[in-house]
């Protein structure tokens, strides 16, 4: 059982990924909704693996992700995108970002791809 960090500036989106990650048997321990909490929340819980979408207010998704690879290099963040995000998911990658999953959700997708970043 995985640690989650659901970082989402949707509240139904986090809700969301609590739903599938907790059907799965991991446990979401903290939740932000912008970058600047998200890294927030990562220094205080340090969770197993986050889960950060990409465009948020305040400071984006692919900020965080420097910010947290910077203070934890083995860091696993897997990124959340809409369709026509390539470019931001590429960058995300670039910056430590270890996988992504694209919104809308499958359930299957999302476990299957923390699955393989927790492995």
């Amino acid at each position: 059982m995985a640690r989650v960090l659901v970082a989402d500036d949707a509240s139904f989106m986090r809700q969301m990924i609590r739903e599938i990650v907790e059907s799965d048997g991991h446990e979401v321990v903290a939740e932000a909704s912008d970058g600047l909490e998200a890294f927030d929340e990562y220094k205080r819980v340090s969770p197993d693996i986050v889960t950060m979408d990409i465009v948020m207010p305040r400071r984006s998704g692919i900020d965080a992700v420097r910010s947290i690879i910077e203070m934890d290099p083995d860091a696993r963040v897997v990124m959340c995108s809409a369709l026509g995000q390539e470019s931001l998911v590429t960058e995300a990658l670039e910056a430590g970002a270890r996988d992504f999953i694209v919104k809308p959700f499958k359930p299957d997708n999302v476990i299957a791809t923390l699955t393989k970043v927790l492995a």
